[in-house]
């Protein structure tokens, strides 16, 4: 009987394996209820009582050389699972990641941002509902002003407050104002909303940035100079015109074109033959609107201007239909790849 003890040390001894089945094969032959080691307990009684002691240890020998051994593949088996690489096999070809796109009017927003902020200008945001103080009366636009049919206003609130959809973002300028004191020189990019019908042209929801500068003696010369500059960055030249025209929040006010030029169908098409294109509205700050805002216009002056950002986004892409930067056509916008 212990000779054959010694036979199943040395199987237990030599036993070696990476397969998990015959892991637990070996555990339950050695280990199991009706294992071998179980069997060899049970015949402890037909002993002698001399070789008791001896047996026994012979018994408890290979019984922890089972565990150990079993163990001890387990732990191997482990370790192979661990030294896996997490996704495999990392020298096989990745598959291919599709390249996102900035949306174009993301594109032509941060253009903007960017030039205006190489000379000084910093960015202010504000909410998209706003009240009746900040977006009419104190620009000049006072309750039954004729001013006010200009921008269709959606409405929140009628009572006992006016709250509505911003309709410019020039409220966020007169909250600027109201909270920093001069000198001033901040661009104000975001989401308007207009009551107006939908077509390849006009639409309900559009983007705008308006620019702000105030300070003492500032004048209709610093404006044309800032908007010189803006044009030449943006659109790679910079001759411009100022037309007059209106605004009841600056006085005087102009409208700014630039020279397209007329060296294609399209441009004599987009120019309707004479080669101007006008892009933003400006003038200087009317001095009532800096006293709306607690700035004593004795002192200071300053200039403002505003844009779509849609209608330079449709200039400097030549997209003919506003409607197609609203309606998420994958076509559309895979066009836009490679522009950051």
């Amino acid at each position: 009987m212990f000779d054959k003890i010694k036979e199943y040390l040395q199987e237990v001894n030599s036993f070696d394996t990476m397969d998990e089945q015959k892991i637990e094969e070996f555990r339950i032959k050695y280990l199991g209820k009706k294992g071998i080691l179980n069997d060899l307990f049970a015949r402890f009684k037909e002993v002698d009582k001399e070789d008791k002691r001896s047996y026994g240890q012979a018994v408890n020998e290979l019984k922890q050389a089972a565990e150990q051994k079993v163990n001890e593949l387990k732990a191997n088996l482990l370790k192979q699972e661990d030294d896996q690489p997490q996704y495999g096999d990392l020298t096989r070809p990745g598959e291919p990641i599709a390249v996102g796109s900035r949306h174009p009017i993301s594109i032509v927003k941060n253009q903007i941002i960017q030039i205006f902020s190489n000379i000084g200008f910093n960015v202010s945001e504000g909410a998209e509902m706003e009240d009746d103080w900040h977006n009419f009366t104190a620009l000049n636009l006072p309750e039954h002003h004729p001013a006010r049919d200009m921008q269709d206003t959606f409405f929140i609130q009628r009572d006992p407050k006016d709250i509505l959809l911003r309709t410019h973002t020039s409220s966020v300028q007169v909250r600027y104002m109201e909270n920093n004191q001069p000198p001033i020189r901040t661009i104000s990019p975001g989401r308007v909303f207009r009551n107006e019908d939908i077509s390849s042209r006009s639409h309900c929801i559009f983007h705008q940035v308006e620019g702000l500068y105030i300070h003492k003696n500032v004048s209709f010369a610093d404006l044309k100079q800032t908007l010189t500059y803006f044009t030449k960055q943006l659109f790679g030249q910079s001759k411009i015109r100022l037309r007059p025209s209106y605004f009841p929040f600056t006085e005087p006010s102009a409208e700014v074109d630039i020279y397209w030029g007329l060296n294609s169908e399209t441009d004599h098409r987009i120019t309707k033959g004479t080669g101007w294109l006008e892009i933003l509205g400006c003038g200087m700050v009317d001095p009532q609107v800096l006293r709306n805002c607690n700035i004593d216009p004795n002192v200071y002056s300053g200039f403002a201007f505003g844009m779509g950002i849609e209608r330079i986004a449709m200039l400097l892409y030549q997209i003919s239909d506003i409607r197609q930067f609203y309606e998420n056509d994958v076509r559309f916008l895979d066009q836009f790849k490679s522009v950051f």
